[in-house]
């Protein structure tokens, strides 16, 4: 009698077990899988000024369909590479890198950026975009045109030896300008981030080695009684305007991801094996205040060196800035994906990916510099698709955005012989930025996702689940989940056939 309790009991918990799979469903990976776009230089997009409109937008779209198929979900895009803009702007100029001429449109008309977020939102792609908030001109970035900053604000520019024009980030103008520009483009573009990169303070090679020239911008603060140190009062202004930044992108749009890529080293010394640029005396970017602050909502440091790198060693130094977290905002660190391709690059890659994975478990993710080394080297792309990208990824939930998920899709099916026709309706369609189809053959799930504007998906009723038996699976059960600006996941009805 008892041996019959407690197989009965076996019974009745894998009954349980089985119905709980059943009911619940896998979890989608969850990984930031993303690739800078640079169009300052025209280093990446577009490859070169004064192209036709539709020679633009076949670039784009050629770049952007390349990271939909090797499953990536974000890109970051410079649209302020200079003062300008690759954006309608009444603030700063159409950029040279587009047209060729600072200040003028594309022609045919189109707005680039509005182009490629909606381009990016097809593919169920978050677009972020990057902006230089201090560079006002390159030397790369053709004449300075009458309509350029240097002209129209000249009080709060300087030009460095090397033939750069520089904002004075102490200048109130300096900032406010940049953060009018910030908040014209987050209220106005469906974008999903906005992103700085390392240029605060120039690298001192900008200006031949020779310190920023601001002396006039400190006399007058000390004139008026200030006692901070001149490094300690040039971070202090890049310190108020990052966090009035983050601020800012919040009071308009929440769901709106701020990032910044600062320099890999916050300082030599850090953690102890760490040798190289001093990034808080340098540039005078304290970088480490604005992650334990939490003035951003992912922070990735560039970290572009090898593993074996002793003195810069990439797990070293991203378990470092992991363990200056302490708000638990997302860290992605930045890599070098311009080694190259080849088994040993490759290895490299797929090496850091997966370290990255190890030390930041709950919210994993990477961005590769650039797009370029992507386009460039067929092997590295291969093993990535092969490897650690084989599967599609959500980007990673910020619960400190939102911990509110879409409501249910209402899902149904028609037979269609060979296959099934799934087709789903959202309660609220706003909430929406992409959908999840599960599909569960035999006993093992897999799953697709789609974008906001998909609303239906042909299944077929069998696959092949053993290629060298050609043995058939069945699908047994179907269940669609909506996905929202901040990474929330609904729940689904789980259909059993």
């Amino acid at each position: 009698m008892m041996f019959k309790k407690i197989l009965l009991l076996l019974l009745v918990c894998a009954s349980v077990q089985l119905k709980a799979q059943i009911n619940n469903g896998p979890k989608i990976q969850r990984e930031f899988r993303a690739a800078w776009v640079a169009s300052v230089a025209n280093i990446n997009w577009p490859s070169k000024p004064g192209l036709t409109t539709q020679q633009q937008q076949d670039e784009a779209i050629a770049l952007l369909d390349m990271l939909a198929k090797n499953n990536f979900n974000a890109v970051i895009f410079q649209i302020r590479p200079q003062a300008d803009a690759f954006y309608k702007s009444d603030l700063e100029p159409w950029s040279y890198y587009l047209t060729g001429v600072q200040g003028q449109a594309p022609n045919p008309y189109y707005d680039p950026l509005e182009f490629w977020v909606k381009a990016a939102h097809e593919r169920g792609m978050e677009l972020h975009v990057w902006l230089n908030p201090y560079r006002a001109h390159h030397t790369a970035g053709g004449p300075v045109s009458e309509s350029s900053v240097v002209k129209k604000h000249p009080d709060l520019v300087v030009k460095l030896k090397q033939g750069y024009w520089w904002f004075d980030p102490s200048k109130k103008g300096t900032q406010d300008l940049a953060s009018s520009v910030v908040k014209d483009i987050v209220k106005r573009y469906d974008i999903d981030g906005v992103h700085f990169d390392d240029y605060f303070y120039p690298y001192a090679e900008y200006n031949g080695g020779e310190d920023f020239p601001d002396s006039e911008s400190y006399a007058a603060y000390q004139n008026k009684g200030g006692k901070l140190s001149r490094g300690d009062w040039r971070r202090d202004h890049v310190n108020k305007f990052v966090k009035r930044i983050y601020k800012e992108i919040k009071a308009e749009k929440k769901f709106v991801k701020f990032g910044i890529s600062p320099f890999g080293i916050w300082r030599p010394g850090y953690p102890e094996s760490i040798k190289g640029m001093d990034q808080y005396d340098k540039l005078y970017a304290d970088a480490k205040l604005w992650l334990n602050k939490g003035w951003i909502d992912y922070f990735m440091p560039q970290l572009y060196w090898q593993i074996n790198n002793i003195p810069l060693s990439f797990p070293v130094l991203l378990a470092w800035w992991e363990s200056e977290n302490t708000k638990g905002r997302h860290l992605w660190p930045g890599l070098n994906s311009g080694i190259g391709g080849g088994e040993k690059n490759s290895d490299e890659i797929i090496n850091q990916i997966m370290i990255a994975r190890g030390i930041v478990p709950k919210s994993p993710g990477v961005a590769h510099w650039s797009i370029g080394a992507l386009t460039k080297h067929e092997s590295l792309r291969n093993d990535l698709l092969a490897g650690p990208y084989k599967e599609e990824a959500l980007v990673p939930e910020s619960p400190w955005l939102d911990k509110k998920a879409p409501h249910k899709p209402t899902a149904a099916y028609e037979d269609r012989g060979n296959d099934l026709y799934v087709k789903w309706t959202a309660k609220n369609e706003k909430e929406v930025f992409k959908y999840v189809i599960y599909t569960q053959y035999g006993e093992k799930w897999t799953y697709r996702t789609l974008n906001a504007r998909s609303s239906f998906f042909q299944v077929p009723k069998q696959i092949e689940a053993n290629p060298k038996t050609k043995a058939m699976a069945k699908l047994k059960a179907i269940k669609v989940t909506a996905v929202g600006r901040t990474g929330n996941e609904s729940d689904g009805e789980i259909i059993t056939l």
